[in-house]
């Protein structure tokens, strides 16, 4: 498989690592374009990936859990990175106690300006939850794409959280005084049409890039295939308007049916939903379309390429579709780290050089 020399990126230059997981220390010199790490299952490769996700995200895509990233026995875990335009990430993780996040020395209070420095997609195992799985997945993989593109996104994002914090807490109380609950009412109201706007947008130029990408993974086009945004609540009427008619439901369940937080993805092929009628391969190409997808769409929004974690591919695809997606995964010349247990499963990929960085991974050990 030829590729081309990815166009000039910024891109992730060095990792370094202190007690994650099962990695005591390693400092790594990254390839600007395709990192393979491969090793036995449990030996550590996955951790690797983890290690950039919680850098870039605050999260891992493995666990809700942040004091197990760090090594038994230790009491802090380290991580720290930087890339090609000489910008510097740096974690520090002590047990039972808060984070330290700092991008280029200076601390940060929350990951946005790292999350927007390193956009980070995985895909995995878990990814395949935007089918499979309930619509908390698929608003995480809408949020992540918006708030890429659209900067003011999040404070409408944190506006609706407060408002609908401030308001489950009155629906609970007993009795309920409707006075009160008004204020919270126009405030994720308002912040809810701001985020479904963003939405909305992100979604209708997202779709022709999916359509594209599934196209070029499935080799056939499903005419019939259609992706649905849905906002939470009843499109002929507004948000204020629905939560005062549905109030009666609210106050019998203690929390709000209705917003931002209720909103969807529906895929279907025809009539039915996707999940119901494609088979399990067919599924895993759509899930990678999507989030290929979202990387393109990233770069001609922003012109930043986005990060790729690819964790074991050859355990969720056959031969042929694996070497589909990662062909186009590597046309989209950004950043890859991708894991495997045994280098031959890859052996379509013909690269060398400083484009390419090899790494073994054995008990927590990394090599190159």
């Amino acid at each position: 498989m030829g590729v081309s020399t990815p166009r000039t990126m910024s891109a992730l230059c060095k990792l370094e690592l202190s007690q994650f997981r099962n990695i005591e220390h390693s400092n790594l010199e990254l390839a600007p374009f395709l990192n393979l790490i491969h090793g036995e299952n449990g030996s550590g490769k996955t951790s690797l990936l983890e290690a950039i996700h919680v850098l870039a995200t605050g999260k891992s895509f493995r666990s809700s859990l942040v004091d197990p990233l760090i090594r038994e026995g230790a009491t802090e875990a380290v991580i720290f990175a930087e890339n090609t335009e000489h910008a510097s990430f740096g974690l520090k993780k002590p047990r039972n106690q808060k984070h330290q996040l700092k991008l280029s020395g200076t601390a940060q209070t929350n990951w946005d300006e790292v999350a927007r420095a390193i956009p980070t997609q995985i895909l995995d195992s878990s990814s395949f939850q935007l089918l499979e799985g309930g619509p908390k997945a698929r608003r995480r993989f809408l949020d992540w794409g918006v708030f890429h593109v659209e900067p003011l996104f999040v404070e409408s994002w944190r506006r609706s959280r407060k408002a609908l914090a401030n308001r489950n807490r009155l629906l609970k109380t007993q009795p309920l005084d409707e006075s009160q609950l008004e204020p919270w009412n126009q405030e994720l109201a308002s912040s809810a049409e701001k985020m479904h706007i963003s939405r909305k947008s992100y979604m209708e130029n997202l779709i022709p890039v999916f359509q594209d990408v599934h196209g070029q993974l499935s080799g056939q086009s499903l005419t019939n295939l259609a992706i649905e945004y849905r906002r939470g609540w009843d499109g002929d009427k507004g948000l204020a308007e629905a939560l005062t008619a549905n109030l009666a439901q609210d106050v019998k369940y203690g929390s709000s049916q209705l917003g931002p937080h209720r909103a969807d993805i529906e895929m279907r092929v025809g009539k039915r939903k996707a999940i119901e009628l494609l088979s399990r391969g067919q599924q895993k190409l759509l899930v990678c379309a999507l989030k290929i997808a979202q990387g393109k769409l990233l770069s001609q929004a922003i012109g930043r390429q986005c990060l790729y974690l690819v964790d074991d591919l050859p355990a969720e695809l056959d031969r042929e579709n694996r070497e589909r997606v990662l062909t186009q995964l590597l046309n989209l010349k950004t950043q890859l780290f991708v894991t495997c247990v045994d280098l031959s499963a890859l052996d379509f990929i013909h690269l060398e050089g400083p484009e390419l960085a090899t790494f073994h991974v054995e008990r927590g050990i990394i090599r190159d």
